[in-house]
């Protein structure tokens, strides 16, 4: 895909680093929200999915079902529900790490169901990156926490599922809009059903805490995505990406006073800087053919 202008590209990049500072703040307020992750989960994608709708109604895009779409679509879905429900049983920072290991799971996935042949410096990242999620396990952890960062790790395969088949239709906008929007009407369908089997009883902050997660940490920087990765190479939105991971915790630190183990941060280090060096060697390689 071509780039635009220098200036367009700055902008793009610009608008990559506010979605990627408004991703990170998800922990933070699925913390302070007493519901159960189900729940909360489905609340939120029932806004971030009327924001889409808006967008995509205003643009002008069309909303497809086929193959690639659906697929996406529960990938996506998978990740949103298991990556609440993991901030609920470990901490922000073991399920925001957790679910950035999805690079490994798509070179795997992609060897796996497109007998893709796996060049050295991917075999090497999965290794290194095991190797870093192996040390998310040696803290002291309850039961409940363990569960959790395997639901996190979970959440990681769910997400490879959904860049695997959105990456299919790299060249289709809608078709790859149309994903994200069935995602979130996936994910707020589980969700909002699980009221059949739990009773709520939610605070007007809760509620606050919930449309901010909708509109500002889901809708809008899905929004904000879709005009960045026009002129914003793929690197250069991973690359950017990685603020995520690493603002995630340092927010629920200040606000919520949660801090990740000491092994945690040892394996936070290794599987950041793993699959960054892997994606800044990929565009090397990429670049020099």
């Amino acid at each position: 895909m071509a780039m635009g202008t220098v200036e367009q590209q700055r902008k793009a990049m610009l608008l990559m680093t506010i979605c990627a500072i408004l991703w990170s703040i998800a922990g933070i307020f699925i913390k302070l929200i007493s519901w159960n992750p189900l729940l909360i989960a489905g609340a939120r994608s029932l806004i971030a999915a009327a924001v889409l709708g808006i967008f995509m109604a205003v643009t002008g895009r069309k909303f497809k079902i086929n193959r690639h779409s659906i697929i996406s679509g529960i990938g996506l879905a998978g990740c949103l529900l298991c990556f609440v429900t993991a901030n609920k049983l470990t901490t922000a920072a073991n399920a925001i790490v957790l679910q950035y290991t999805a690079p490994i799971f798509i070179v795997i996935l992609s060897a796996v169901l497109f007998k893709k042949k796996m060049q050295g410096s991917e075999i090497a990242v999965v290794l290194v990156t095991t190797a870093g999620i192996a040390l998310f396990f040696f803290d002291q952890l309850s039961p409940g926490s363990i569960l959790g960062n395997i639901i996190a790790i979970v959440a990681g395969i769910f997400m490879a599922v959904m860049f695997v088949f959105t990456g299919q239709s790299a060249n289709d906008d809608s078709t790859r809009m149309s994903g994200l929007l069935l995602a979130h009407m996936i994910t707020s369908a589980i969700g909002i059903s699980s009221l059949l089997f739990i009773e709520v009883h939610p605070t007007s902050m809760e509620i606050v805490y919930i449309a901010i997660l909708g509109i500002f940490q889901l809708g809008i920087p899905y929004v904000l995505y879709s005009l960045a990765s026009k002129n914003c190479s793929a690197l250069a939105c991973s690359l950017i990406g990685t603020l995520e991971p690493l603002l995630n915790p340092i927010w629920v630190f200040l606000f919520v006073g949660e801090a990740p183990g000491i092994f945690a941060l040892m394996g936070a280090v290794i599987v950041i800087g793993a699959i960054t060096t892997w994606l800044m060697l990929q565009n090397r390689y990429a670049t020099s053919l």
